[in-house]
């Protein structure tokens, strides 16, 4: 089958305009690529979802140039305390120790509407990103080169988009995943919980950390936002009515059993079903799926907001790649390879916090506070809640070197014009050669100097003391703690090749290595032509 050619083609059409639409059309969008967004509702979607985010979300949102937004926009999350039946802590996460990795507060809290409504009005500065609001996708179809939309407005007319690839970025009951017949499988969970949004009269009253309450009797958890914003969320009990449950009288009800409201106006709630699921395919030709469209997981790790906007930042780059001609479409093949396994491990954990908290038998729970309990005197359990997000473990990685699959550090740095920032706001979201000293860079080959240089590949020295430069190609900038160094050291790596998405592909202690590893790199991107 051809599609008809007289429409202008544009570069992604992304259905779906939710934080996830937002930021990959943003990411696209800032890259020069001419993207096409439909989206079935006209407003920002006015009930609670997400509330934490981490440090890579944050680096994600810095790329997009909503980084100083950000730094006004979040509040640090304070760890949580899981309680037990006696009401005693069984749990404890604990917020990650400086100096952070990523040059962001590992866990923070945020208000979703108000940063959605910072993405649209971004996306609206580029001329070349055409949003469609109160438009929906009704039918598509494609050829070896494009994919057709047939959207409809509110008013029933019907229009056409006509683009090079398509991104389904339309949440749990996404049209673009039926079109495609993609089913989803099933990773055993189902609860009903109720989310309450709350806004205080006075802040100091409750601790500036989250509690997880392990209550067989009607468990719960408590989240403070940044501001005045105070989260509860509401575990349903079996037999209860999801729908008579969310009721305004019942919301007072369920929230007087676990604080006293008289300091609260409530601002908005509502009822979900917190689900797990993973999508069995997440691309068909030139369509591709992302965020909620292709996994769901329950939210007991804060991550169902931050794995989409993972979804978005390892596509884009690749999408980039392939539209100039730098690799072929068998690339973004990569992108499930690398994103399903992640998914699938941060479920698994989000489903075991799940297990310990909305744990129903009295008898059970009881047998979990003096197990947990013991875990935690003993020094046995993980208190740091980033370390059970996973590494890349396979896809565009040089598997077996150093740093492979890991996320790149991202120290504080001083600009050539004396300011000092974030590292990846002096450098382009492209390839990256990084050194601790200039000597590594006089190790590679002519002919790998070169193919760097054509894929538009970056060079960077990260010192810990002189000046910050950029002379012969080589971007010399100077560190201001010595993170990048110690990271290293640790590794014994002397240069690190890092995507522009800021994972590492790996990292080398010598010249041999280094030019092993370009040569690696380059070879993996032509083999997916």
């Amino acid at each position: 089958m051809s599609l008809p050619a007289d429409n202008p083609i544009h570069d992604v059409a992304i259905v779906g305009l939710g934080p996830v639409g937002a930021i990959f059309a943003n990411l696209l969008a800032k890259s020069g690529l001419r993207v096409a967004v439909v989206e079935r509702v006209a407003d920002i979607y006015d009930k609670p979802r997400a509330i934490t985010l981490d440090h890579e979300a944050l680096r994600v949102l810095q790329a997009i140039g909503l980084g100083d937004f950000m730094e006004q926009a979040i509040a640090p999350h304070n760890g949580s305390h899981y309680l037990g039946v006696d009401g005693e802590v069984i749990k404890i996460f604990d917020p990650m120790p400086p100096p952070f990795p990523l040059g962001w507060i590992p866990n923070v809290t945020f208000v979703q509407p108000d940063v959605e409504q910072a993405l649209r009005d971004k996306l609206a500065d580029y001329p070349h990103a055409d949003i469609f609001l109160a438009a929906t996708g009704v039918a598509l179809q494609q050829d070896d080169g494009a994919v057709l939309l047939t959207a409809r407005r509110e008013s029933g007319e019907e229009f056409l988009i006509r683009a090079r690839y398509l991104v389904g970025c339309d949440g749990a009951n996404s049209f673009v995943r039926k079109q495609l017949g993609i089913g989803l499988d099933d990773l055993a969970f189902d609860e009903w919980w109720m989310v309450v949004d709350t806004l205080t009269s006075d802040p100091a009253k409750r601790p500036a950390k989250s509690f997880q309450y392990c209550w067989p009797s009607r468990p719960g958890t408590f989240v403070p936002g940044p501001r005045n914003l105070r989260r509860w969320e509401i575990k349903l009990l079996p037999g209860e009515d999801p729908e008579a449950a969310g009721t305004p009288d019942n919301v007072v009800k369920l929230l007087r059993g676990f604080t006293d409201i008289s300091d609260l106006t409530i601002w908005r709630s509502a009822v979900y079903r917190f689900h797990a699921l993973l999508g069995r395919r997440w691309r068909d030709g030139r369509v591709l799926l992302m965020g909620d469209a292709v996994h769901q997981t329950p939210p007991f790790l804060g991550q169902g907001l931050c794995a989409g906007i993972r979804d978005a930042v390892n596509l884009a780059w690749k999408l980039r790649l392939v539209l100039r001609g730098d690799a072929g479409g068998a690339l973004l093949d990569s992108y499930e390879i690398e994103r399903k396994p992640h998914v699938r491990a941060v479920v698994a954990s989000a489903k075991e916090f799940g297990k310990i908290i909305g744990e129903l038998d009295p008898v059970a729970a009881v047998e979990r506070d003096m197990r947990l309990r013991a875990d935690l005197k003993a020094g046995k359990a993980e208190i740091i809640r980033q370390k059970f997000i996973p590494d890349l473990v396979s896809g565009l990685i040089a598997r077996d070197a150093a740093l492979a699959g890991r996320l790149f550090v991202q120290p504080h740095a001083r600009a050539a014009d004396g300011r000092t920032c974030r590292l990846d706001d002096l450098l382009k979201p492209e390839f990256a050669i990084v050194t601790t000293t200039a000597e590594p860079m006089a190790w590679l080959s002519d002919a790998f100097a070169a193919a760097w240089q054509r894929l538009s590949g970056q060079r960077v020295v990260i010192a810990t003391s002189g000046e910050t430069a950029d002379r012969g190609g080589i971007l010399t900038v100077v560190e201001r703690d010595g993170l990048f160094a110690e990271w290293m050291r640790q590794h014994g790596a002397v240069a690190a090749i890092v995507r522009p998405d800021r994972y590492v592909f790996g990292a080398a202690g010598g010249a041999e290595e280094l030019n092993m590893l370009v040569g690696q790199l380059l070879q993996n991107l032509s083999a997916w032509h």
